[in-house]
C-alpha cells in the first residue's frame, strides 16, 4: 500500500467526470487500499479517486477511525431530503473553508469492493461526506455551491478541521 498525492486546484482532473468502473479487479482493489491508507495520512474524512489523479467513479469515506470505511464504486444519490448549512473544507482546496447548503439526509446506491450493490441512508457528517465525494466524481467542488467566491474563508493552520 502507498500514501498517494492529493491533487489540488486548478488540476484539471478535479473537473472531469469520473468514468464508471465496469470491472473490480486487483488494480481497483489496490487503488482502494492506497486511498484508505492515504485518508488518515492527510487527515481526511473522504477521498475520491479524481483527488489522487484517477478519473474513476470511486470514493472512500471513514468518518471515525473506529468505523468501518465505506467503499463507494459507481455511487449515485437516489434521494435527498431537507437542507442544512454546514461548514465544509476539501483536501483539494487546502487552507479554505466555507458554509454551504447540504441535504439533511441522503440515500445513495453504490457497489462495494466485491461488486455487490448496496444502499446507504445517512445524515450528519457521513451524509455530508457522501454528497461531497459524489460531487467530486462528477467534477464538482464544494466551492461551486457558493453564490460568490467572497464567501470562502481562510483557515489558519491551528484551526484546520478534518477535510472531506
Amino acid at each position: 500500500m502507498a500514501v498517494l498525492t492529493v491533487r489540488t486546484v486548478p488540476d484539471p482532473v478535479l473537473r472531469r467526470k469520473g468514468t464508471r468502473i465496469t470491472k473490480i479487479d486487483t488494480k481497483i482493489n489496490k487503488l482502494i487500499d492506497d486511498m484508505l491508507e492515504t485518508l488518515p495520512a492527510v487527515h481526511g474524512v473522504g477521498l475520491a479517486a479524481p483527488q489522487v489523479g484517477v478519473p474513476l467513479q470511486l470514493a472512500v469515506i471513514q468518518v471515525d477511525e473506529e468505523d468501518e470505511p465505506v467503499i463507494l464504486v459507481n455511487p449515485e444519490i437516489v434521494k435527498r431530503s431537507g437542507l442544512r448549512l454546514v461548514s465544509e473544507a476539501c483536501l483539494s482546496i487546502p487552507g479554505y473553508k466555507a458554509d454551504i447548503k447540504r441535504s439533511d439526509s441522503v440515500l445513495i446506491k453504490a457497489r462495494n469492493r466485491n461488486g455487490k450493490e448496496f444502499r446507504l441512508k445517512a445524515s450528519g457528517l457521513l451524509g455530508q461526506a457522501l454528497e461531497h465525494e459524489i460531487d467530486h466524481l462528477n467534477g464538482v467542488l464544494y466551492i461551486d455551491h457558493l453564490e460568490s467566491p467572497d464567501y470562502l474563508q481562510r483557515v489558519e493552520a491551528d484551526e484546520e478541521e478534518q477535510d472531506l
